[in-house]
């Protein structure tokens, strides 16, 4: 099946283009996009937040995923970075560019109880930092997904622990149901479990 890659997103081949020329190497996987544009597309009209923007390869994809009713928030601390995305991406209504710190951000929507139908953790916020916020506000019924969890050429020797931990303390919450997928770069999704919001 890997030998079928799948139909790219508008302005992907781009912004992969430009991702290459910056040397940005935190960028999403082909197929984890193809992933994240599956499950945008099973949430009509819904909300989603994706906390990593990086050049914005994987917002395109949750963007050729949703409907015309839904919304993404993307955040990152990177303006120059994320400058990428805005370029190629800022045309589309149904996405706000935000350059924040995503601790912060994440603390801001648990105090205020603010929900998303979809939440995309590819940064160290919401992943491996400020995780309870980051499952606070997801929406009954609503998805947590984060990549990078099989070894990657980029990791520090002290990370393989870490990502361990987050596996134990994810499979562990009685409020999820846990995939954990040994396919493309390592892929977690977990669904908030309906009338278990919390642990």
């Amino acid at each position: 099946m890997l030998d079928a890659p799948p139909r790219r997103p508008p302005h992907y081949d781009a912004i992969r283009n430009e991702t290459d020329a910056i040397g940005f190497t935190m960028a999403s996987d082909l197929w984890t996009g193809a992933l994240l544009r599956t499950l945008a597309a099973s949430k009509p009209a819904g909300s989603f937040l994706e906390l990593g923007t990086g050049t914005g390869l994987a917002t395109a994809w949750l963007l050729d995923g949703m409907d015309a009713r839904s919304t993404l928030l993307t955040v990152d601390n990177d303006d120059a970075v994320s400058s990428v995305a805005r370029r190629h991406l800022k045309h589309d209504r149904r996405v706000t560019f935000t350059i924040a710190d995503g601790e912060a951000c994440l603390s801001i929507f648990a105090e205020e109880g603010r929900t998303f139908d979809l939440v995309f953790a590819d940064a160290w916020p919401g992943k491996y930092s400020s995780l309870e916020e980051a499952l606070q506000i997801v929406a009954p019924g609503g998805l947590y997904v984060i990549d990078d969890m099989l070894p990657q050429p980029n990791w520090p020797e002290d990370h393989p622990p870490k990502v361990a931990r987050l596996v134990e303390t994810l499979s562990a919450r009685p409020d999820l149901h846990v995939a954990t997928l040994c396919w493309s770069t390592g892929v977690i999704v977990a669904t908030k479990r309906a009338g278990n919001e919390s642990t």
